[in-house]
């Protein structure tokens, strides 16, 4: 085994560490850690932005770089929560908890060097715990049908629906929405065109390019753009100088940011979880750890250093389900599938095995990406404060510039940009409304997935509905989704008939 992981160590550094990927993992995460710093991108926005490039490239350097973009916005997102009490990223949010009250107090300097080390050491752990479990895990998939594909696919794309900020049958319309869009197009079975409308350049589906960058490009810089003008930093107040924490704020972080990267290693590997939820379960756990809780929330250290390696080490073990059972359990993750999968590699059981230099690769450009992060982030502080000083109406209309040029550069075709700007229009409509965008990405990227393995599962069983609930895989799994639905029903109607009670025994009491 050790032999095994050792060669497979070495198969992935003679990739990761050639020329142009070293290149391609330096350009994403010194692009995710500018988006990641500039409040409301995020990492959603980011990717979506900038993953037209990697068409042109070969798809091991198309995900270390797309990669890089991702945890490199958990980077650079801490870096706006602390100085501007705006998180980068959602996961950030939990840092400005303690981390913006550090910045008033005149330890920004500090904060962001926890931030950084606690960062770094959560993504180590984080890929530490892929490198182990996801050749496991991909080799007991191996005997998986299309019955267990299928039940894994619901819990993930219902667990994310679920788990979403709002209501969760808000959360779950908009995740069936995504499946619908992800329909469009030839059936992959019969060849007839559905819901094309007549539509030439539907025949082939929905641009995940046009949705992606206008769901989550263009709506999230709209609504980012109201108060931007009230964002300002000191862009003067962090020096080097000022990074150097006291000893006894280093050994008050450890055990944080070890406590930290178990949560974050555990849910991010989970579907539908991810960074955010880590963070909060992190911060809850040190807060109730903590000697003097009333420290929390006034400039504590450790609620910095904690939640920031989760959120990391959420980051690198959601790639567990993605590249082991081809199951995304974050949007993010979502398009990380579709990227590869337009590049002809299908993540799955068999990516390892039949691709063992683009997953060992990436792995290993895991550990270069965070090694990198870690220069870019301590001694380069200076230049992302001073980006973040530049005011916003500068920076959003060159961001539309290029989200536009991105798009129309993939087929040549204008077509495209008013797909881009009808998604924009939906993702604003929807944010108006307060249904939540995340789950729409990972319904049209898993539901053309669900379709085929739930008609080829009934093709082989002969119709029997029965196959999908045939061996415990299936019971446990479906028997999940059945729970995490009744639990959205109850929790939905719940407050419904409480409020409808109210309401009655409010008009007798005034009659």
């Amino acid at each position: 085994m050790f032999d095994l992981m050792g060669s497979n160590i070495l198969l992935g550094l003679s990739h990761a560490l050639s020329v142009s990927n070293l290149f391609y993992c330096f350009a994403g995460v010194a692009l995710g850690t500018l988006l990641g710093a500039i409040p409301g991108i995020g990492v959603l926005a980011a990717i979506s932005m900038l993953y037209p490039i990697t068409f042109y490239l070969d798809p091991l350097a198309a995900i270390i770089m797309l990669a890089g973009i991702y945890y490199g916005t958990a980077y650079g997102g801490s870096i706006a929560s602390i100085l501007l009490n705006l998180p980068g990223t959602p996961s950030n949010a939990v840092a400005c908890l303690d981390g913006y009250p550090m910045a008033k107090q005149g330890r920004a300097g500090v904060a962001l060097m926890i931030t950084t080390v606690a960062s770094f050491v959560g993504a180590s752990i984080g890929i530490a715990i892929m490198m182990v479990f996801s050749p496991m895990i991909s080799e007991y998939a191996l005997n998986f049908g299309d019955t267990e594909y299928f039940s894994l696919m619901m819990l993930g794309l219902i667990s994310a629906a679920m788990v979403s900020p709002g209501s969760p049958l808000k959360g779950l319309a908009s995740a069936l929405l995504g499946v619908a869009f992800g329909l469009v197009g030839a059936d992959a079975y019969s060849g007839v065109y559905r819901y094309t409308f007549g539509i030439e350049s539907l025949v082939e589906g929905v641009s995940l390019v046009a949705l992606a960058m206008g769901l989550f490009g263009i709506a999230e810089i709209v609504f980012s753009i109201p108060g931007s003008a009230d964002r300002k930093v000191d862009s003067k107040g962090v020096t080097m100088r000022s990074m150097i924490p006291e000893k006894g704020e280093l050994k008050r972080s450890w055990m944080p940011i070890l406590r930290g990267s178990a949560f974050g290693s555990f849910f991010g590997a989970l579907p539908g979880t991810g960074g955010l939820l880590a963070a909060y379960m992190t911060y809850t756990a040190e807060k109730k750890l903590a000697k003097d809780p009333s420290r929390f929330g006034n400039g504590a250290i450790e609620g910095v250093a904690g939640p920031e390696a989760a959120n990391n080490a959420a980051d690198q073990t959601a790639f567990i389900p993605t590249m082991s059972l081809g199951i995304p359990g974050t949007p993010s993750m979502a398009i990380m599938i579709g990227i590869l999968m337009l590049h002809g590699i299908t993540p799955g059981p068999r990516m390892i095995s039949d691709h063992p230099d683009v997953f060992w690769g990436l792995v290993m450009s895991f550990w270069v990406g965070n090694l990198m992060l870690l220069v870019l982030n301590i001694p380069l502080i200076g230049i992302w404060v001073r980006i973040l000083a530049i005011p916003y109406k500068y920076l959003y209309p060159s961001v539309l510039v290029f989200v536009c040029i991105g798009v129309m550069s993939i087929n040549n075709n204008t077509f495209d940009v008013w797909m881009t700007l009808a998604f924009a229009t939906i993702g604003c409509v929807m944010t108006m409304l307060k249904f939540p965008s995340a789950p729409l990405i990972l319904g049209f990227i898993l539901g053309p997935m669900v379709e085929v393995n739930f008609r080829r599962a009934l093709v082989l069983s002969g119709g029997e509905f029965g196959t999908f609930f045939a061996g415990p895989i299936n019971m446990a799994v479906m028997s999940m989704v059945g729970l995490i639905l009744a639990w959205a029903l109850f929790t939905t109607l719940v407050p419904m008939v409480r409020n409808g009670v109210a309401r009655r025994r409010g008009s007798s009491a005034s009659v």
